[in-house]
C-alpha cells in the first residue's frame, strides 16, 4: 500500500485512484472539498478550493503504511553449524502512513497538510494557510478512477 495523501492510498500499477477530500475549518461549519490522486509511486497531485480559490501541488509519503524486509538465519554450536534460507518479510506501520502536501493558489498564497492513513484507504489530517487558519480534513476514496 502506497500513500497519499495525503495523503495514506493504495497505488495500482499503471492507474491512478483518485481520494476526496473535505475539509472544515476549525472556526466555522463550512465545508470545503478537494481531490488527491495517487499512482504507482508515493506522491501524487492534490487539488483544494477554500473560499473560491483553488490550491494546486504535489503529496509526498513520508511514513509509509509498511515496510518489507529480507532475513535469514545462521547458527553456531559446539561443533555444528546450521544455515537457513532468507525469506521476505512484511510489518504494518501500527501508525499507519503518513503524508505532507504543499499547495499554492495563483496569487501565491499557500497551503500546507499532514495527512495520516490506514488500510482502510481512508484518514484524515490537517490543513493550515498562510493566515494560519487550520482544517480538518477527512480522506476518502472516490468512486470514479482515472486511468493515465
Amino acid at each position: 500500500m502506497r500513500l497519499l495523501l495525503i495523503l495514506a492510498v493504495l497505488a495500482l500499477s499503471g492507474c491512478a485512484t483518485t481520494y476526496d477530500l473535505t475539509l472544515m475549518p476549525r472556526d466555522s461549519g463550512k465545508v470545503y472539498s478537494g481531490t488527491a490522486e495517487s499512482g504507482a509511486r508515493s506522491e501524487g497531485s492534490i487539488s483544494i478550493t477554500l473560499e473560491g480559490k483553488t490550491y494546486k501541488g504535489t503529496w509526498v509519503e513520508t511514513s509509509p503504511s509498511h515496510t518489507s524486509g529480507f532475513v535469514t538465519s545462521l547458527g553456531f554450536g559446539r561443533g555444528w553449524r546450521h544455515g537457513g534460507l532468507g525469506g521476505m518479510i512484511t510489518m504494518d506501520n501500527p501508525q499507519g502512513s503518513e503524508a505532507k502536501a504543499l499547495l499554492s493558489a495563483p496569487d501565491g498564497s499557500g497551503l500546507r497538510c499532514d495527512f495520516k492513513s490506514g488500510p482502510t484507504q481512508r484518514g484524515g489530517g490537517v490543513c493550515r494557510d498562510d493566515r494560519g487558519r487550520e482544517y480538518d480534513v477527512q480522506i476518502r476514496p472516490s468512486t470514479n478512477v482515472t486511468q493515465r
